[in-house]
């Protein structure tokens, strides 16, 4: 059984036999005619009838059609995503690299796709996978059911379809590269770049998040992760720390007397609409998370998820608003834009057990931390251009802490323990693949490229040929 989460399938029943019904009818009908017959009969009739009657409700097959259904429509929502942080680092970065991060996010998302359904899927949920005639052996290609399948020849009956599942999944795999694609921005190599996502989304990913949501050691020790806010957010952030630290910040953003030169991006336009659809994808992100919608305990789980995310977000943004005026005597757009999306971040280990005004406030933290964090950043002289290891990783690891407020199931020492496994992993597998990749085709453009920019001097185009560069 695949899993984001250690949830409840939601209700499944015995599948519904007509004849039950059948063999009723007279039952029926001599309790009808003959009251004479007692009223003890009746009630023995009336009860099993109705008894056969819940059975026409939900069947394991219509369970099975329904969250096969939660994983497609999230599973778009998640995919949805990936436009919003193509979005939000189009408008972030220079206008003379804006083509190379398009280029980079649609290159990411593909290579992610392959990369995971050639090793990452089985990698992350083995199963048989790992075994080939009784012998350890490597992961098998990820396989979809046959067309035309029978529900008596799927997979898992009493969960869903592969197909949903792995596209599912895949859209989580995606997203943690995306988080690393902003952090290095403006001064990175695309191809580089990329071997380093087919990597990451193919094996590092892959490794972790196998040890909780693949039933792994992590998931037996008791550490809980709802959506991701370790697993695929600090994930990401600590591949994006650990290449921000390798690959040096932008020319002219640090003086040599430790000041902090803004360098503004070219569409905040275009960065607002690049949060908004990352806000509507996480609906789907934490919502089909939930991995069941075949009872109606499952769909109000659903629904109280996606409003609490919504809480979240908003929290986040408003802490973000107060804080940034009350520092700066003004508010800033960016730290308001990146506070929704730490609130975001911040209840996705555990969106299902808060009420509202937990919700917010678990939101409003991730926000706060946000505005602390990014010039705590600047100071330490580690240039991330769109603030994705404050966002991604700092309200990561506060949200999966915060799981122990609301999920009395949690434990701080499950927590913590989850939250340094995946940092050492993830900061170790991803700094030793970041140097080898600067060893043998390095990182960074020329210092003359950097100035002209990546559009020009890496690809030959400009977004906005008829405007001056930023």
């Amino acid at each position: 059984m695949r899993c984001n989460a250690t949830r409840t399938l939601g209700t499944t029943q015995e599948r519904y036999d007509p004849m039950k019904l059948v063999k009723l009818l007279p039952l029926a009908l001599v309790a009808a005619l003959v009251p004479a017959m007692g009223l003890a009969q009746e009630a023995e009739a009336v009860e099993e009838m109705a008894e056969a009657a819940a059975m026409v409700g939900v069947t394991q097959e219509v369970t099975f059609i329904f969250n096969t259904l939660l994983f497609i429509i999230g599973g778009f929502l998640v995919f949805f995503m990936a436009a919003g942080f193509c979005m939000l680092e189009a408008g972030l970065v220079r206008s003379k690299n804006t083509t190379m991060q398009l280029l980079k996010n649609i290159s990411l998302f593909s290579l992610a796709a392959i990369a995971y359904f050639a090793v990452g899927f089985m990698i992350m949920y083995p199963g048989d996978g790992w075994i080939i005639d009784g012998w350890l052996g490597l992961p098998m290609m990820t396989f979809l059911e046959p067309v035309g399948v029978s529900f008596d020849m799927v997979d898992d009956p009493e969960y869903a379809s592969v197909g949903s599942d792995f596209f599912f999944q895949l859209m989580f795999c995606a997203a943690t590269a995306s988080i690393v694609s902003g952090a290095v921005a403006e001064r990175i190599k695309l191809w580089p770049f990329l071997v380093f996502v087919i990597i990451l989304t193919g094996l590092i990913y892959p490794i972790q998040a196998s040890w909780s949501w693949g039933e792994g050691w992590l998931d037996e020790f008791g550490f809980l992760d709802f959506a991701g806010s370790s697993i695929v957010h600090s994930a990401g952030g600590w591949a994006a720390l650990t290449g921000i630290i390798i690959l040096g910040a932008r020319s002219g953003k640090y003086g040599p007397d430790g000041k902090v030169n803004p360098i503004p991006g070219s569409n905040l336009a275009l960065s607002t609409l690049g949060v908004f659809i990352l806000w509507l994808g996480w609906f789907g992100f934490n919502g089909g998370s939930e991995l069941a919608m075949g009872g109606a305990d499952a769909v109000a789980n659903v629904s109280r998820i996606m409003a609490n995310t919504n809480a979240a977000a908003a929290g986040g943004a408003v802490g973000a608003l107060i804080l940034s005026q009350w520092l700066y005597r003004k508010p800033d757009l960016t730290l308001v834009l990146n506070g929704a999306l730490a609130g975001l971040v911040s209840i996705t280990a555990e969106p299902l057990t808060p009420n509202l005004l937990m919700a917010t406030l678990i939101g409003a933290v991730g926000g706060i931390i946000v505005v602390i964090t990014v010039p705590l950043m600047d100071r330490m002289k580690l240039d991330d251009v769109v603030g994705a290891v404050p966002v991604h990783l700092f309200a990561g690891i506060w949200g999966t802490l915060a799981v122990v407020l609301t999920n009395e199931d949690a434990t701080i020492v499950g927590q913590i323990v989850g939250i340094l496994a995946i940092g050492i992993f993830m900061a170790g597998a991803s700094a030793i693949v970041w140097l080898i990749i600067k060893a043998i085709m390095g990182l960074r453009v020329d210092k003359e490229s950097e100035i002209t920019g990546l559009d020009t001097t890496e690809l030959g185009m400009e977004a906005y040929p008829d405007f001056s560069k930023g």
